[in-house]
């Protein structure tokens, strides 16, 4: 069985709605650690478009996978899908 690639839904106020800089680090809401992108996706999408009426407020996929195995290769699969 492959190892999972693990990735972390979180969301909170943003400074500027284009960029990542979180107003209120202690007020992040985490959504989760999920082992696999589509899950991740799914999550961020239910969690995004809870707060949708927020300009100001952001959710993200961070790739904890590629922070833990910076070697990690990327299959085309991933780079196409995390667009």
């Amino acid at each position: 069985m492959d190892n999972p690639l693990l990735h972390l839904v979180f969301g909170g106020e943003v400074a500027d709605p284009q960029g990542t800089d979180f107003v209120d680090s202690d007020g992040l809401d985490i959504v989760g650690i999920f082992p696999d992108h589509d899950s991740a996706l799914k999550a961020w999408r239910g969690a995004s478009q809870g707060r949708v009426d927020e300009a100001n407020v952001k959710y993200v996929i961070v790739h904890l996978h590629r922070m833990l195995d910076p070697d990690h290769p990327i299959d085309f699969h991933e780079r196409t899908s995390d667009r």
